[in-house]
């Protein structure tokens, strides 16, 4: 089984394909950052415009690399949700257009399950059933029961912000460029986080939810209420930021998984990359017993690899394939079987 997957649904253009019994032979992204960096944010129709003009060539890129063409792809896997719009359509319709002329079955992938099973890629592979799984992005923070492929509980979800969105908030505000994840915790290693004292939202709330738009405005008035806010004082305030959003993730992830009686979690999506996060879940999983499973830093943020994988697991599932389906900027992850 051969899978090609395409990735398009935000800023990053990606093809990878994914062979049974050989794991990704080929995979490309081609990224927006800079085109929207001047804009300090995605631009839903620039990043549109930017996905159809490289993903064709990006496609062809892919395929020579792996040696094959057309024919010999067995599957096509393609983001359909959730996203921009407008990006997930220059995805699925170019998906939908190769599948026809080469006569291959196209399956639609939520961008959520790829980025849950994007752990499956690494040498170790996928846990075992189950496991909690925390995802956190720019547009999703997450925990998720996971007992199968397709058997998802959601325990816990931000009801605001999500974390990688107070991150790049928090950037703005030190006036660093965007996206603020690596930014902050580039400049958080020359600060001190104990010298600003930053809340915990909903830390000892008796749910699993998130919330970081609190955190976000009490970064904002931090710093407008630092007298000297120089060089040292950002970075102060980078660490405070950084740890704070560290800190509730771990803890409420512990939780979940203690509430859930689940020994294992995974760690997913942009926010995943984070060193300060890796090494206080490692820390503290190792104290309560719990294994933690991180995908590699490539496949933390979004990647076609994750999409390929899963395509192939849903394929070789059986899944009956219609084309009974569109894009879906709102799809859940709770509405799949």
């Amino acid at each position: 089984m051969r899978v090609l997957g395409i990735e398009s649904s935000c800023d990053e253009t990606a093809v990878a394909i994914y062979e049974q019994g050989k794991g990704i032979i080929a995979e490309s992204v081609a990224s927006q950052i800079e085109t929207h960096a001047k804009f300090g944010g995605v631009v839903p129709e620039v990043a549109s415009r930017e996905h159809l003009k490289v993903l064709p060539a990006l496609t062809q890129q892919v395929l020579s690399n792996a040696g094959c063409d057309w024919s010999s792809v067995d599957g096509i896997a393609v983001t359909a949700g959730p996203g921009l719009m407008g990006a997930l359509l220059v995805g699925v319709t170019y998906a939908r257009s190769v599948g026809l002329v080469n006569n291959i079955p196209v399956l639609p992938v939520h961008h959520m399950e790829g980025h849950l099973f994007a752990p499956g890629l690494s040498d170790e592979g996928l846990p075992d059933f189950p496991f909690m799984s925390l995802l956190v992005s720019g547009g999703h923070t997450l925990l998720i029961r996971v007992d199968g492929l397709g058997q998802y509980k959601v325990i816990g979800q931000t009801i605001d912000d999500a974390a990688g969105e107070c991150f790049d908030k928090a950037a703005r505000v030190l006036g660093l460029p965007y996206p603020g994840g690596p930014e902050i915790a580039k400049l958080a290693k020359l600060g001190d986080a104990s010298i600003f004292k930053l809340p915990r939202p909903m830390l000892n709330k008796p749910n699993f939810n998130f919330s970081f738009s609190g955190l976000k405005t009490a970064v904002m008035y931090a710093a407008r209420g630092c007298e000297h806010f120089d060089a040292q004082a950002k970075a102060d305030l980078a660490a405070a930021t950084e740890l704070a959003i560290a800190d509730v993730l771990v803890k409420k992830a512990m939780r979940a998984c203690k509430a859930e009686h689940v020994e294992t979690l995974v760690i997913a999506g942009g926010v995943a990359a984070n060193q300060t996060l890796r090494i206080m879940l490692d820390k503290v999983s190792k104290a309560q017993d719990v294994n933690v499973f991180v995908p590699d830093l490539a496949y933390c943020t979004d990647n076609a690899a994750m999409i390929a994988y899963v395509g192939a697991l849903r394929f070789l599932q059986n899944d009956n394939i219609t084309n009974d389906w569109d894009a879906n900027p709102r799809w859940k992850l709770t509405d799949l079987t």
